[in-house]
């Protein structure tokens, strides 16, 4: 075992054990060649035209209906979009769904954010917080004067993921407020347990930043038409009211991102024709079996997230032996093609993070394995 690896420009992995393509990024993710011909495609027809004209609309069109198709949306529910990215969309949702108070579920990073963001909204009272340490995820508590309830389905700086379940909450009026930006697309989740389902396109659906997208029940629409009928003072670039109301018109409230909208539409094609989201969740259980199965094997590795139900399928974590050095492992892979397998940089811990959203095949992931197999032993 290579306990202080040499200069990472002179270790050479044979080419026989290198995957296919070596892109294993939790955000921006690995993006098909097909996406970009598809986007190559739209050159003359839809790229530099007007987002107004029926081109672009149709694409937003298009984008919703395969979204609704892939989670099985039931009727009455609606795909709303806008300009940004999930950071966004937090104080979208501190203007746009929560009424008085939240209660937030905090375990990495990313769902912390949401908590700070309605816990410094001046016209929210302060939220319910409950945390847990890395590597796993506490419960939602019932209790009454909550009316949005805040869930991760998948903590991206972590590698945990959670089970989607409503709480039974003595207020009936009670909604459920999913962020899903890097398990949307790679994780099955039931609509029924859910009111608001929002994420970004970089992940699973493997395309660039720049937009958001929730998925909303009736009750759901109900929470933004009713804030939206109120005196609340709102941003008009942060209304959900005003999102809501262009999306039913195929349109965002100012320009989207034409490209991004293009490489997730080609996404949404691919994993739809071949099986949908039983497909897309399929190629990533394929891949989290793969590298869990093979941490559990090695004496220097191991899952960080001990618990097997809270591990993600579409982020993997992997702790290493404190005699390796993961920084250096690394950087070893990265000089042979092989990128994105750092540690998330405030986690602070000796470990790789390895992205199996549904366009990693499962054959690479194996092979990185095996490149790790080689650098550090």
């Amino acid at each position: 075992m290579n306990a202080s690896l040499p200069d990472p420009a002179k270790i050479t992995i044979p080419a026989e054990l290198l995957p296919a393509d070596g892109r294993f990024g939790c955000g921006p993710s690995k993006v098909r060649h097909e996406q970009v011909d598809a986007v190559v495609a739209a050159r003359d027809t839809v790229l530099g035209t007007s987002h107004r004209k029926p081109a672009v609309k149709g694409l937003v069109g298009d984008v919703r209906s395969k979204l609704a198709a892939l989670f099985g949306l039931a009727e009455g529910w609606e795909m709303v979009l806008g300009d940004g990215g999930s950071t966004v969309f937090w104080d979208v949702a501190t203007f746009g769904l929560i009424k008085e108070r939240s209660q937030h579920l905090a375990f990495g990073e990313f769902s912390s954010k949401f908590a700070e963001a309605a816990s410094t909204a001046p016209h929210l009272s302060a939220p319910t917080v409950i945390s847990s340490e890395a590597g796993s995820h506490p419960e939602a508590i019932v209790e009454r004067g909550i009316d949005t309830y805040a869930l991760t389905h998948n903590e991206t700086s972590t590698g945990v993921a959670m089970q989607l379940q409503r709480p039974a909450a003595p207020d009936s009026d009670a909604i459920v407020v999913v962020d899903a930006t890097s398990g949307a697309g790679g994780l099955h989740w039931d609509p029924s347990e859910v009111d608001v389902y929002y994420f970004a396109p970089q992940k699973c659906f493997a395309s660039d930043g720049g937009l958001w997208f929730a998925a909303c029940s009736p009750a759901g629409i109900e929470r933004i038409e009713s804030i939206g009928e109120s005196n609340r003072w709102r941003p008009a670039s942060l209304d959900l009211k005003i999102a809501l109301d262009n999306s039913r018109k195929n349109q965002t409230y100012n320009t989207p991102a034409v490209t991004t909208l293009l490489l997730l539409d080609s996404q949404l094609d691919w994993m739809l024709d071949n099986g949908g989201l039983d497909f897309a969740a399929g190629r990533s259980e394929s891949s989290a079996q793969i590298l869990y199965g093979w941490a559990e094997s090695r004496d220097w590795a191991a899952p960080f997230v001990t618990d097997p139900s809270k591990r993600s399928n579409v982020v993997g974590t992997i702790d290493l032996d404190d005699s390796i050095d993961a920084a250096a492992v690394s950087a070893v892979l990265r000089a042979n093609g092989i990128l994105d397998t750092e540690a998330y940089r405030k986690l602070g811990r000796n470990q790789l993070r390895i992205g199996m959203f549904p366009a990693i095949d499962p054959a690479d992931i194996e092979a990185l394995t095996a490149c790790i197999d080689y650098v550090v032993t």
